[in-house]
């Protein structure tokens, strides 16, 4: 009975431990990601935008800590890059899963170059980031089971545009851990409005992006209201790319669409199964 109610006890305080572990790797986590959010090498205008993507937040929903083996797919033009690298520089590992190189295509070599050239330009920041481009076709971006964490801010949408959403999803499934965590965050549709399969206003509906990435095989663990917007109506006459900051009709309405902000999103998080 004795070696019994030892036992208990020693359960539970192992319990205790490592729940005191997570909460002290966590405030130590927030106390980075502060001092990164405030520091000068992020330009002022993306600073502006933290204001409605709320990456702090955003990041520690998603557990990531400065140990972990990270990889942030289509990163460019590198607003997330600022913040991710830096935080895992001395411990962990930052892996940017870039746009595959399309020669017909002037957008993705302009974004593809600009975001070498940033990270170029802060050796002090970026020097350990390691680039990788991601396959469309299903194919590794990375070996397999070797990655903590998957993030992919506002890019699924983009990939349902290309058809190409449950062959990224796969290559995801397979580059994680047992157990490692996936990350999304995207514009979030009207849930009374059937789903466009191609997302050509932007918007993806939750349920339908919850479905689509359950059936590559994650599980959904925890959803998040933190980039949650109300005022996002979600009925532009060009998508959610009417609202900042793409500002697609330019100065029609700029009032207007400024006292929205950006749009409304959801944050969601998996793990593989």
């Amino acid at each position: 009975m004795v070696r019994l109610k030892l036992a208990a006890i020693a359960t539970a305080l192992a319990v205790l431990c490592a729940c005191v572990t997570e909460t002290a790797s966590r405030q130590a986590t927030a106390q980075i990601l502060t001092e990164l959010l405030a520091s000068d090498s992020r330009p002022a205008a993306e600073r502006a935008r933290d204001v409605y993507r709320h990456p702090k937040e955003t990041l520690l929903f998603f557990g990531i800590r400065p140990h972990m083996s990270v990889l942030e797919v289509w990163p460019e033009p590198g607003w997330y890059t600022a913040i991710i690298a830096p935080l895992l520089r001395d411990s962990g590992h930052y892996t940017a899963a870039m746009m595959a190189s399309a020669p017909d295509s002037d957008y993705v070599s302009r974004q593809r170059a600009a975001y070498l050239e940033r990270l170029t330009a802060r050796p002090d920041l970026f020097d350990r980031v390691v680039t990788v481009s991601l396959p469309t076709d299903g194919g590794d971006v990375v070996p397999p089971g070797s990655l903590d964490m998957a993030l992919t801010f506002r890019n699924l949408h983009n990939w349902m545009a290309d058809g190409t959403a449950s062959q990224v999803f796969a290559s995801l499934h397979r580059a994680l851990k047992p157990g490692g965590i996936l990350g999304v965050v995207d514009h979030r549709g009207n849930p009374a409005a059937a789903q466009d399969p191609r997302a050509r206003s932007g918007y993806v509906n939750e349920d339908y992006a919850i479905r689509l990435i359950e059936a590559q095989g994650f599980r959904l663990v925890a959803k998040s209201q933190v980039n949650a917007n109300p005022r996002d109506t979600r009925d532009y006459p060009q998508g959610v790319w009417t609202l900042p900051p793409t500002w697609r009709l330019g100065q029609q309405d700029r009032e207007r669409y400024a006292a929205i902000g950006e749009s409304d999103r959801f944050t969601l998080r998996f793990v593989k199964r």
